[in-house]
């Protein structure tokens, strides 16, 4: 099949419009149309319906469109391959993880490793969603669990607990809970089952218990940094990661003794960029931060 028509058809795709595809891609709108309308004929299908406001996928588009957008993820690769080849570590990194982890752990640790890599480039990609890195939405995603997703290498990075923290002025107003069974007099803050990157939530204090005490959370938020907000905001006692809680937050542990469940964080990439130096760089560069081995 003509590569040519498909890039066109890609591009007309992404574009919704003629108009803007012949910009992207240097094309008359002439030009564009035909190649649209050839392809169409050499496939004897529908690919796009026509309206005033542009042009939208048919089902046949849809199908096509698919294809194409792996094409072009493999393209994408491979050029990144034989630049990463060329130059070294230079050019752009895409590094996604959730809000909390990367404002609270992984921003505080870049300058070090940009300072040592002049020509590298890190684009932080913040988002409770799990990005499609075969497909290239994402390089690098360090995900508060083991990868699930197909044609990935993941790496653990370390093990850390849920706990309970509250503020200082939330429990001089409302008093520190002594018992779990004390907690079903207090508002609780958690983390959402239904969050893209789900850990745990308050059941475990349920299952834990020998009574079956239901507790009922006040607020149900959908990042873990909204969880930490919400504590310093003296809302209620949240239940949240340990890493989350810094000195600077003067946040009080609740129950300590309560051994909540664990959370363990992956480093993930793409197999086919398992020979990428700036992948390689960034992983060994985090997995250092934990005291482990590179190889």
């Amino acid at each position: 099949m003509d590569w040519d028509r498909l890039r066109v058809f890609h591009a007309v795709a992404n574009a919704g419009n003629v108009t803007h595809a012949g910009e992207t891609l240097h094309l008359s709108q002439s030009a564009v149309s035909r190649q649209i309308r050839n392809l169409e004929l050499s496939m004897g299908a529908t690919l796009f319906h026509r309206h005033a406001r542009g042009l939208l996928l048919t089902s046949e588009g849809e199908i096509l469109y698919e294809a194409t957008q792996e094409i072009t993820a493999q393209l994408e690769a491979s050029t990144a391959r034989l630049r990463n080849n060329r130059e070294g570590v230079h050019g752009p990194l895409r590094v996604t993880t959730t809000l909390g982890f990367g404002i609270r752990w992984l921003t505080p640790r870049l300058p070090k490793l940009l300072a040592e890599h002049p020509g590298l480039n890190i684009e932080l990609i913040l988002t409770e969603k799990i990005l499609d890195l075969p497909m290239r939405q994402a390089d690098v995603a360090i995900r508060m669990r083991a990868p699930r997703q197909a044609d990935v290498i993941g790496r653990k990075l370390w093990s850390m607990r849920i706990g309970l923290f509250a503020s200082g002025a939330y429990l001089a107003q409302r008093g520190i809970p002594e018992t779990v069974e004390d907690l079903s007099d207090h508002d609780l803050i958690i983390y959402s089952e239904a969050a893209p990157q789900p850990t745990y939530e308050i059941d475990w204090l349920n299952r834990e218990s020998k009574n079956l005490l239901n507790f009922r959370p006040r607020l149900t938020v959908t990042t873990q940094f909204a969880v930490l907000e919400a504590v310093k905001q003296n809302v209620g006692i949240g239940l949240m990661p340990e890493y989350l809680s810094e000195p600077g937050d003067s946040l009080i542990r609740v129950l300590p003794e309560q051994k909540g469940p664990v959370i363990e964080p992956y480093i993930v990439y793409a197999k086919e960029l398992s020979t990428s130096k700036r992948v390689s760089v960034f992983r060994k560069y985090i997995l250092a931060q934990f005291g482990k081995s590179t190889v």
